[in-house]
């Protein structure tokens, strides 16, 4: 889900589009986030992607999540201990930020798991939990209010308690977090039904199709002015200047 990719647009139109997603729908999606989440915490070196939001959501031909910017990730690996490294950049999406980011205690994997709770709420009901115009606002809404679920449209028990132990503030007490990590998320009664194998195999077509009319479509995305493209093309003596200190990387 994270590799060869098909042009076919970003989620967050297509959510802007409908208002918001039947709860069908919203599964599908967060199946193949946790899926995403699980192959970059666990089998990465502790990948913390940090800036999960429905605009770095794309889907490719077949209807299917690709996770694009990685401009936030970074490998945490594990302490000597077992426990995970720490970071402390103040750095994603407001609407998004886990509490330990906003309160600078130092975090992890684990706010990945926070925001994919905040991903599910906004499937469900078209607008994230925590908002407001002014970030400093929408931060002491996150560190300080409980999520609040609307009457309408009605959630189901299992979305809404997926969401809260996403959501909770406690990150030792997250779901996805805790002991079993990303097993423990595929073991919720919200994905009861799901059929894990057949989701990492891509064997049923998303629920969206996008109009891809043939390889390398890109009627989905905004056009851009060609000096913008020049204006940040990477020159001969850039290169010059620059590639040494890239060699490694």
């Amino acid at each position: 889900m994270l590799l060869d990719y098909v042009p076919g647009g970003e989620l967050f139109t297509y959510l802007r589009k409908l208002r918001r997603f039947d709860e069908d729908t919203a599964r599908f999606y967060a199946a193949e986030i946790v899926l995403v989440l699980e192959h970059l915490h666990e089998h990465q070196g502790g990948v913390a992607y940090r800036d999960m939001k429905p605009e770095n959501l794309l889907l490719d031909a077949d209807g299917h999540i690709k996770l694009v910017d990685f401009g936030f990730a970074k490998r945490l690996g594990n302490r000597e201990s077992g426990h995970p490294v720490e970071t402390y950049t103040l750095c994603g999406t407001p609407e998004y930020l886990a509490p330990e980011v906003i309160q600078n205690k130092g975090h992890t994997t684990a706010v990945d798991w926070w925001a994919l709770g905040v991903l599910i709420y906004e499937f469900l009901t078209g607008y994230p939990p925590f908002w407001h115009q002014n970030p400093i606002e929408i931060y002491k809404q996150i560190i300080e209010k409980p999520v609040v679920f609307p009457q309408s449209p009605p959630l189901s028990e299992s979305a809404k308690d997926i969401i809260r132990q996403l959501c909770t503030v406690d990150r030792s007490r997250r779901l996805g977090n805790v002991s079993g990590g990303a097993a423990r998320v595929k073991a919720h009664p919200f994905f009861n039904g799901v059929d894990w194998d057949a989701v990492y195999h891509k064997r049923r077509r998303g629920p969206i199709i996008p109009p891809i009319r043939y390889p390398g479509d890109a009627s989905c995305f905004d056009i851009y002015p060609e000096e913008d493209a020049r204006r940040d093309e990477y020159t001969e003596e850039m290169k010059e200047k620059y590639d040494e200190y890239f060699k490694d990387f």
